[in-house]
């Protein structure tokens, strides 16, 4: 089955309202359609690519490009994401055991499994150890870009925009000047966004995530063109890797015009 006809049979939970309806209910047809099956709604990933969407919003406006997503969670969940990121509830689903992601085959991430844990703690362990690069291609190189910079990337923090991690002083965006200049992705900036991810999630664990079994389950992209014809697909393959090109992970909508 094509992957526009499995997302039209799926019904998932709104989060605007709390309403279980069809996942493309009052999508425009005069539009692109960009669907996003996001990981756990407190994954860093998934954290990350809102962050994405917010900082191109008037590109997504003028090329006529509607949004909506999936994510891993509840109401709760969703609710809370929605007011961190400022990603619009209206087009935020949730769906609480990855069903979607299983039957488009999403990468489910490591599943080794030790006899003695129960499935929440199993998760928990196969997390690490993506997070450590096993089973999760990228993601040390990721991590390091983060630390590191990259003049292939944008600048992300205005230089006057201030950021709070709620563990570092708060931090006005020309301190990364400092580390090599401006106009680009300096050193320790998208680390520092990243910590700011970081305690949100922590602060609110919870909430974010009420069923950790499956914190390793990975996402996907989908671009549809107004006939449902599929003009672009990403899946991911690892924490830190939601896009093709993560110096700049929607240059894919300006291909696809």
């Amino acid at each position: 089955m094509k992957i526009f006809d499995s997302l039209k049979e799926t019904k998932v939970l709104r989060v605007s309202d709390g309403k279980t309806i069809p996942f493309f209910n009052d999508c425009k047809l005069d539009s692109r359609l960009l669907v996003l099956l996001w990981s756990q709604l407190g994954d860093f990933d998934t954290l990350e690519y809102a962050w994405w969407l917010n900082k191109n919003y008037s590109e997504i406006i003028v090329n006529n490009v509607t949004v909506k997503a999936i994510g891993i969670g509840d109401r709760d969940s969703g609710l809370k994401f929605c007011d961190y990121t400022n990603f619009p509830q209206e087009n935020l689903f949730v769906d609480p055991d990855a069903t979607i992601h299983e039957k488009l085959g999403l990468y489910e991430g490591l599943t080794w499994n030790i006899p003695a844990l129960n499935q929440s703690q199993n998760a928990w362990v196969n997390l690490m150890l993506m997070c450590a690069g096993i089973g999760s291609k990228g993601t040390l190189k990721e991590v390091l870009r983060g630390y590191t910079g990259d003049k292939k990337a944008p600048q992300l923090i205005d230089n006057e925009e201030v950021v709070d991690t709620n563990l570092l002083p708060p931090l006005k965006g020309s301190f990364f000047n400092v580390a090599g200049g401006e106009k680009f992705q300096r050193p320790f900036e998208l680390a520092t966004l990243r910590l700011r991810n970081m305690t949100e999630v922590l602060s609110n664990w919870k909430t974010y995530v009420p069923n950790a079994a499956y914190l390793t389950q990975r996402g996907a992209t989908f671009l549809f063109d107004e006939n449902g014809e599929l003009l672009y697909e990403y899946r991911d393959q690892g924490i830190l890797g939601f896009s093709e090109n993560m110096s700049n992970p929607l240059s894919f909508l300006s291909v696809n015009l």
